[in-house]
């Protein structure tokens, strides 16, 4: 990658909110040796530190404190940027899949962030508090191109590399992430929100490589799909977190980011953001540290809303005719690890339902409300599941603010699947509806989500390319 030109950020990220305050990070891209200007608050001046360092160009970040039940601001360089707060009505932003596989960073700017200019528009007529980021932050499919030993990743590999080759690999993979980060950031819209909405994260297979933790163990577990795995975290933590090891913010579960699980609560919303990949496999969606963590959450008390972040939908039709499809079908084996990639794989099926069951739980106490919030798919559609006392458990899934949009066939074939219902958890029936104004159950378009709180209500709205703004939702 060639030298960094010109300074990107501040982007915020939301550390945690305690006491009534929020702990802020705003990251910084410099030039090689540049250092950013201070953020100044009315109560103090932090000036950046580095926290890592790459051929050309420099990380810095800057962690202050900000009200969290109010409106406040802060200054940078000379500009003032104005944040909502978390305090009484709030909206909140969700997007997912903010790229493609192949080419990405070749698009027009024009066509490939235009909803970003339309939720920057969103924003300046009703500011967001937070901005939810579900999965596939970036598509870094392609790092892997361009070195010996990753070229034909993960078709073939070496079996066997030197320690100085696959030192040599990190490098270039690490410039390579980098590189993506930078070109979703730039993007105008993006950067507009950015600076002025806390993001919380959450990271999905394309922010590694396409199907991680879906592919076979030879390759995962492999030299090079460690290497892989390990730049794409390093990555990960800083330009998704503004965070590096050992340095993680209070809301991660754990300390040494074995597993990137968080949680954030304010008065009356509580966000959960599983880590759905650290530990994923072709037989678990969560591993030893994730479950317990998240059995934790659901034990306890929690008034208000949660809000579950699953990168990949844990409502969804039944999947198991589609695998023996592909497994009966040679010309279509090619997808099996995109839908073992799902909750409702055959493969995953006790996990399944044992995440069904700790939501559910969630939602027993009077006071307590559980929504999902999902990505992945590139369709928009939302999904309902029967709980105790009348209760129903929401899932909103929108998919992609910048991929377009599969064919409409496709958005037909899982309508069918999802008109024959599932009911994975006795006595709790799921079933996908469409989403208010549209006639089918899945809508090709790209598309944003936001939530909003008023006056004690949740509701829903999409933001679709063609259709607009759909009529809300009431949760």
């Amino acid at each position: 990658m060639e030298a960094l030109q010109a300074p990107l950020g501040p982007i915020l990220i939301l550390d945690d909110v305690c006491e009534g305050r929020m702990a802020l990070a705003a990251l910084f891209v410099m030039p090689r040796d540049d250092v950013p200007a201070p953020i100044e608050t009315e109560h103090e001046t932090v000036a950046p530190d580095r926290i890592a360092r790459y051929r050309g160009a420099d990380i810095y970040r800057a962690r202050f404190i900000l009200p969290a039940d109010e409106p406040s601001a802060y200054q940078w360089n000379g500009q003032r940027f104005d944040l909502a707060g978390l305090g009484g009505d709030l909206r909140i932003a969700y997007v997912s899949c903010n790229g493609e596989e192949h080419g990405d960073l070749d698009r027009p700017g024009e066509e490939r962030d235009v909803m970003w200019a339309r939720l920057a528009e969103d924003h300046d007529e009703v500011p967001f508090s937070l901005l939810l980021h579900g999965g596939d932050q970036v598509y870094a499919d392609e790092v892997t191109l361009g070195h010996p030993l990753s070229e034909n990743w993960p078709d073939r590999i070496p079996r066997d590399p030197s320690r100085a080759d696959l030192a040599e690999l990190r490098a270039h993979l690490r410039e390579r992430f980098m590189e993506r980060y930078l070109a979703v950031y730039r993007c105008p819209g993006m950067a507009h929100v950015a600076a002025r909405v806390p993001s919380l994260m959450q990271w999905d297979d394309h922010d590694i490589c396409d199907g991680w933790g879906s592919l076979r163990r030879s390759r995962t577990y492999s030299p090079v799909g460690q290497t892989l795995f390990d730049a794409a975290r390093e990555a990960a933590l800083l330009f998704q977190h503004a965070a590096t090891d050992g340095d993680l913010p209070a809301r991660f579960a754990d300390p040494l980011g074995l597993h990137l699980g968080w949680q954030v609560t304010a008065p009356g919303l509580r966000i959960l953001g599983p880590d759905l990949r650290s530990e994923r496999s072709r037989r678990e969606v969560m591993g030893q540290r994730g479950w317990p963590w998240i059995e934790n959450a659901a034990r306890a008390s929690a008034p208000g809303r949660t809000l579950v972040m699953s990168s990949v939908p844990l409502l969804g039709p039944r999947l198991s005719l589609l695998e023996l499809l592909m497994v009966l079908t040679p010309s279509m084996q090619k997808y099996e690890d995109d839908l073992r990639d799902q909750w409702q794989s055959r493969a995953h099926r006790g996990s399944w339902i044992q995440m069904l069951a700790l939501m559910a739980r969630i939602a027993e106490p009077p006071d307590q409300q559980v929504t999902i919030l999902s990505g992945e798919i590139h369709l928009a559609t939302r999904g309902e599941m029967t709980l105790a006392e009348g209760k129903v458990m929401h899932q909103l899934v929108a998919s992609g603010i910048a991929h377009r949009a599969p064919p409409q066939v496709w958005a037909r074939v899982l309508g069918a699947l999802a008109w024959m219902g599932e009911s994975p958890l006795p006595g709790h029936p799921v079933r996908i509806r469409p989403i208010p104004g549209q006639p089918r159950r899945y809508v090709a378009e790209r598309n944003y989500l936001t939530l909003e709180h008023k006056g004690g209500d949740w509701s829903a709205r999409w933001v679709l390319e063609e259709s607009g703004r759909a009529p809300p939702l009431m949760l």
